[in-house]
Order: structure tokens, then sequence, then C-alpha cells
């Protein structure tokens, strides 16, 4: 049953048969590895495509923003959350499996990198080394290019399958899409449902050396015991966003609940209860600190939600 005056968008979220778990007013913080962030009017984990197209549609028909989000790992939301819906891909979207004749791996948008990263380390399949402990999903690691300077996830994608409201479900070659260092020409309202990663037969010890020493760096030079977004800001060319920061005598700064990071000055961590204001805050002096000692003008690589 339906109130008989319900928006789309408000029928849709209390009609049983919708695939998908509804969470009205879902504090953001929950979900998000900074652990800030107020509530979303609503937070909707779909559970296949048919729900995923069903809810955009309604959105888009009753003026609601929107968003996709993964597992938060690059997003700061703003203290007072977000006024439309934050979807989350679910139970259909989180499934991998490799296809052995063609040495690729097909995976939803809401499975998690890191275990691709395990699954082709155990079949002794290479490729996909640099990528061990990146905490987000395919979707989200897609759409930021992730990696390092010398090998990014980009790279190794043969195909992506994207939905979006004005052209439906499409698939495209990896080479159709234009890759840049922490960037994708995707869409903004794109959303990545799967994608296929080529790999190739490897000698098992290779792919572990590189792994581990992947791993040993991430440890000595990333906070990875206190919350954060990861790197805030891009390196510049020919530059290290970290060094800069550091220089400018900013490391270990903190506002309110927030600091860079003693380890890394390119992460900013909640040390306990910051606020997504704290983290604002800092981020504009860094900003304007780097520029006046630099002339460097740095340009943040955290995306923001719900901010004016």
């Amino acid at each position: 049953m339906t109130a008989r005056h319900a928006s789309p968008l408000e029928a849709l979220l209390v009609d049983d048969r919708f695939d998908g778990d509804v969470y009205p007013g879902e504090p953001l913080s929950r979900h998000t590895t900074y652990r800030i962030g107020g509530p979303a009017r609503f937070y909707v984990q779909a559970g296949s495509v048919r729900a995923l197209t069903r809810l955009v549609e309604a959105c888009e028909q009753t003026d609601v923003p929107w968003v996709v989000i993964g597992r938060g790992s690059n997003l700061l939301v703003a203290d007072e959350g977000y006024p439309g819906v934050a979807v989350s891909l679910g139970r259909d979207f989180r499934t991998s499996r490799f296809d052995a004749d063609a040495n690729r791996f097909c995976a939803g948008a809401g499975v998690l990198l890191s275990s691709v990263v395990q699954d082709a380390f155990h079949r002794s399949l290479a490729g996909l080394e640099f990528a061990v402990g990146t905490p987000g999903t395919i979707g989200g690691a897609l759409r930021m290019n992730a990696g390092s300077r010398d090998e990014w996830l980009g790279a190794r994608v043969a195909s992506v399958t994207t939905y979006a409201p004005e052209t439906g479900l499409v698939r495209r070659a990896g080479a159709e899409i234009a890759w840049g260092y922490r960037t994708s020409s995707f869409a903004p309202h794109d959303v990545l449902v799967e994608c296929e990663l080529a790999v190739e037969p490897a000698d098992p010890f290779f792919i572990r050396g590189k792994m581990e020493a992947s791993l040993a760096r991430r440890k000595k030079t990333q906070p990875l015991t206190e919350p954060s977004c990861g790197s805030v800001f891009k390196n510049p060319e020919g530059a290290s966003a970290g060094a800069l920061i550091e220089q400018a005598g900013l490391k270990g700064a903190r506002h309110g609940g927030a600091q860079v990071s003693e380890v890394h000055a390119n992460f900013i961590v909640n040390t306990g209860g910051a606020t997504a204001a704290d983290v604002c805050a800092l981020i504009e002096l860094i900003r304007t600190k780097v520029l006046e000692a630099h002339g460097v003008e740095l340009s943040p690589e955290v995306r923001f939600l719900g901010f004016a």
C-alpha cells in the first residue's frame, strides 16, 4: 500500500517488491573510512541492476539528488549530511568470477578491489599487485583510476559497463575511456556496474614479492591505523604533495579532532571526534600555506559530498 499523494521515490521505497534495503536518515559516518558525516535523506542498498535503475529513475522524476558511494574511502561528507539518496551497490554487484580462457576477472563494481587482488595472487596471476591493501571497491577505484605514478587500474581494464539515466546500460572497451593520474573520463552520473580486468600468468614468488614490498611501503609511509580518506591532495606535476606540505611546516597541525598526519603529511586523520568542518579547515590551511611557501596550488583528491 502506498499513500495516494506519495512521490515516485517515496512510493518506490515503500514498495515490498523493491529489491533494496532502505535506511531513512542514515548517518553517512557509518559508511566512510573517515567515520565523519551527517545523515543522508535516504541510504539505499540496491540489490540488482533493476533496483538501481528504478531508484535512479524515481530520483530523476522527483528531482531528488542522488549519488553512488562505495566504501567511502575517498569521501568527506558534510556534517549537515546529504539531502538526497546515497546509493550503495548490493548483492548482484558484489560478485566476481575468473574467465580462464580470456585471462580476465569479471567483477561487479561493489566488489572490494583487495579481494580481486588476493584472488589473482592465489591463481598466480599478475597485474594487480600494486593495488594490494587498497580499501575501496572496484567502482570507486575505476572512477579515480587508483594506483601509483607507475601503475594504475585503468591499464588493466578490458571493458566497463556503466548505467546512466540518459543512456541506460552501456559497455565500453577500456581503450575507449580516457585514464589519467587519479582521473577517468566517466561522466559524473555514470554508475559503474561491472568491469573486466586483464591479468596474465606469472611466477607466484614474483607476485608475492611485489605485494609484500607494496604492503611494507604502505605500512611504513601511511597512517593505516587511523581513520582517513587516503591522500587528500593530488601530487602536482613533478612534485610530492606530502613533501610540499611537510616543508611548509604543517606536519602534525591540528584543528579540532583532525590532524595532518605525523606519518605522511598528505593524510589528514581523524584522531577522534573530528568533524567535516575540522578537516575542511585543515585543507584550506594547507592550500594557503603551500601556495605561499612554494607557489603551488594543491588540488584535492578527496571527494566532497553535501557541501554547498
